[in-house]
């Protein structure tokens, strides 16, 4: 689904010195016990029972903000190591032992400088995804005897046709990008690639498949990024006599990285290069989920279709009721905000991206009229005053949502923390 563009990637740092060799310890010790810092005698120069100027003390933070900077870049400098190092050794990416033993030893070492523990996880947590990040672009999880291909983007000039691209630019690839104003044309391309990559809106995805397949090599890969997976997979393999992968990435262009981000695969023909596109996904970072075309459909029944008319019900709701938005902020509670802010996000989009994964997924009326029906159920009980009925309900979706309750109640609340850091 359609995002903010990306951001550009940050400068590398003016200048950081290369940390010297190390060698690499034996075994991971626990961490030694971490004495609280003495306290600081303030410069004989200052009166001890009065505050410093508020620039000059604003002026030490900064100083200390660009060491801590500069540790960061020579942090990074040792990651790139640690990349070269993994992807020699062929060590995947991803460490969770090592992540949680980092956790737990930066917790436990801040907590005895006086520093709170759930700062010192967050800063770390997200240290440890830039790091996994930086080695997933220094190709740490590509095989070092990977023989570069062709790949054709068709639609490569869409928001999601250059992610792909980039993508598997980033991974070494030759990249020809095709699309209704190109030079290049789609056919042309399709027939000089080894692997072929439909991104085209959904409407236009099974023609395009059809009109191209029969120009793929039978020795290349023909594959698409659609929401929806039946019907593109039954028009590749029709199509075509090279090898058929179906790819669903879970995320839009707007992401910062694909970084931890999901991808889904379904077989189609060939395991040769659906094993080949698996690990070029890993090498980049994403989750691979493995399932059949009909299996993806339903789910994204559940994971688009619910999803998406919940926000557009929202919507149309507070516009009929002509809520005041910029107003209602100075009442919101977190939950508020979040529902308020993704159903905003959902309507900044345009409607022929969103149409089509609601109006052509078969499972749509089924999901749209439990909905329908839940939301009845529920005014009616509201609005009838019936609170035992409510109660019920309750405890009824309680037990049906078992233990993931702790799980959501955890994971929301670090999802609030960060929402009000940037309010």
């Amino acid at each position: 689904m359609p995002h903010p563009d990306r951001p550009a990637p940050a400068d590398p740092p003016d200048s950081v010195d290369l940390p010297p060799s190390v060698d690499p310890p034996p075994s991971v010790d626990p961490p030694p016990s971490v004495d609280p810092p003495p306290s600081v005698d303030p410069p004989p120069s200052v009166d001890p029972h009065r505050a410093r100027p508020l620039p000059v003390l604003r002026a030490m933070i900064d100083g200390l903000d660009r060491e801590i900077l500069q540790l960061l870049a020579r942090r990074s400098v040792l990651v790139a190591e640690i990349a070269r190092s993994k992807r020699e050794s062929h060590t995947p990416i991803r460490d969770l032992p090592r992540e949680r033993f980092v956790l737990s030893d930066r917790r436990e070492r801040g907590r005895r400088l006086g520093l709170s523990p759930e700062l010192i996880e967050s800063l770390y947590r997200l240290i440890l995804w830039d790091s996994r990040n930086e080695q997933a672009a220094l190709r740490a999880e590509v095989p070092l005897d990977m023989e570069p291909r062709t790949v054709a983007v068709i639609g490569g000039e869409g928001r999601m046709g250059r992610l792909i691209a980039d993508l598997f630019i980033e991974l070494g690839h030759t990249v020809m990008s095709a699309d209704l104003a190109t030079p290049l044309t789609p056919e042309d391309a399709a027939a000089a690639a080894d692997v072929v990559i439909v991104s085209v809106p959904i409407e236009r995805t099974v023609e395009v498949i059809r009109r191209l397949g029969p120009r793929v090599r039978p020795e290349g890969v023909l594959a698409d990024v659609t929401s929806l997976k039946r019907e593109p997979m039954e028009a590749m393999l029709a199509s075509t006599r090279a090898s058929v992968v179906g790819t669903h990435p879970l995320f839009g262009p707007g992401v910062h990285s694909v970084q931890g981000q999901r991808v889904v695969m379904v077989r189609g023909r060939g395991d040769g290069w659906f094993a080949w596109l698996a690990t070029m996904f890993h090498a980049r970072g994403l989750n691979v989920v493995e399932c059949g075309a009909e299996e993806h459909d339903r789910w994204m029944s559940i994971v688009q279709v619910l999803s998406h008319f919940a926000s557009e019900v929202m919507g149309k709701t507070l516009q009929a009721l002509n809520v005041p938005v910029e107003e209602s902020l100075a009442f919101t509670s977190p939950p508020y905000l979040i529902d308020l802010l993704m159903v905003a996000r959902h309507f900044a989009q345009t409607a022929d991206l969103y149409a089509p994964i609601q109006i052509l997924n078969p499972s749509t009326p089924e999901v749209t009229r439990a909905f329908v029906a839940a939301a009845q159920e529920l005014r009616a009980q509201v609005v009838g005053g019936d609170r035992a009925a409510l109660a019920r309900t309750y405890d009824e979706v309680r037990a049906f949502f078992g233990s993931f309750t702790d799980l959501a109640l955890d994971q929301s609340s670090f999802l609030i923390d960060r929402l009000v850091e940037r309010a």
